[in-house]
């Protein structure tokens, strides 16, 4: 290619030179003296023209954990929510599922009395639905907003707001938003592909683990905490950029089972014969992305990854004890809320004279 521009280059300017076309000698100007310079300077001071400002010099961030605050309570809240929403929607889900049950039989037995049609897409989907695990249905959700912000990536007039709120940066002007956002964003078809294959494997076995509802608490609140690890890690190492995947809350999601199971036997999908226990695969893994930190690699975010392999290993030794089964005073609270009858006239608010 440079060749190519060369060759171009020299045949045009060889036909200019044919045509008539002269290259006008510059003038040479004598060079100002220090004297001149300054006489000039004091004439257009004179005259009112102020001389051109220096020219401004680049923003360089601070190390400020100050402004690391609003993400931790950020952090918190959303954890805090994440789970108490994950109570009151298996609360529902218990509460609705004999109804549930008697419409699947109403529905079932329509079906029957129906006529059945030869290659009905609706029915299809219904039975490839049908034929996934409760964990893989869970996913797939995940996986579907995933792959929505990824054609969203795709736009041009949108890569101003996808790089404010998709991207985790803690010299970012938005902090907090980003922090589960950029869970679900994936700038790269492969990053995307390979870590949604991870959870799809991993889903049965968290789901029928934990269920759907903690699932989802674990995964989303994963998702923040290790944004924050990366925020703190980027702070106090000064080493200031974008991240985005889904890799620390896949991380907890790994470093769950891998600690309630670990003699599991896992593979490499492209070593199959290769086996390993679940339990020296997450040592390996954070091994190596204490390494990464350590040393100050910059090709993964491993201060994310290692924030969410330690919040999947303290969720199963003592998460699921401090929290999950400390949710029956909220439980409580929502069930008095929902059973309590509106107040009839001529009562108080609390249904008494």
């Amino acid at each position: 290619m440079m060749a190519v521009r060369g060759s171009v280059f020299r045949f045009t300017l060889q036909t200019q030179q044919r045509c008539g076309f002269r290259k006008v000698a510059k003038k040479v100007e004598p060079k100002k003296g220090v004297a001149e310079e300054a006489e000039q300077t004091e004439i257009l001071h004179k005259k009112g023209v102020a001389s051109a400002p220096d020219p401004p010099t680049p923003h360089v961030p601070t190390r400020s954990f100050g402004r690391l605050v609003k993400p931790f309570v950020f952090t918190i809240g959303f954890t805090g929510c994440s789970f108490g929403g994950a109570a009151i929607w298996q609360y529902e889900s218990l509460k609705s599922r004999v109804q549930s049950y008697f419409d699947d039989v109403k529905a079932d037995w329509l079906e029957k009395m129906r006529p059945q049609k030869q290659g009905d897409l609706r029915k299809q989907m219904n039975q490839w639905w049908n034929s996934l695990s409760d964990g893989q249905k869970t996913v797939t959700g995940i996986i579907a907003a995933n792959a929505l912000v990824f054609c969203c990536w795709r736009v041009p007039s949108l890569q101003r707001s996808m790089v404010k709120y998709f991207t985790s940066n803690p010299t970012s002007k938005a902090l907090c938003w980003p922090m589960l956002l950029s869970t679900f964003s994936h700038y790269s078809l492969f990053h995307m592909a390979a870590n949604m294959y991870v959870l799809w494997s991993f889903s049965s076995s968290i789901v029928n683990m934990m269920g759907k509802e903690q699932f989802m608490a674990l995964y989303l609140s994963a998702g923040v905490i290790s944004t924050f690890f990366s925020y703190v890690s980027k702070t106090a190492m000064g080493r200031f950029g974008p991240s985005l995947g889904a890799s620390g809350a896949i991380m907890a999601v790994l470093a769950a089972v891998c600690t309630k199971m670990p003699e599991a036997k896992l593979a490499i999908i492209f070593l199959p014969m290769y086996t390993f226990t679940a339990g020296n695969a997450l040592k390996a893994i954070v091994a190596l992305d204490t390494t990464g930190l350590i040393l100050g690699w910059r090709f993964f975010d491993h201060a994310a990854h290692l924030g969410g392999a330690l919040v999947g290993i303290w969720y199963i030794m003592y998460g699921h004890e401090l929290v999950w089964k400390k949710r029956e005073p909220l439980v409580k609270m929502w069930h008095d809320f929902r059973t309590r009858g509106p107040p009839g006239p001529g009562t108080g608010g609390n249904g008494s004279i």
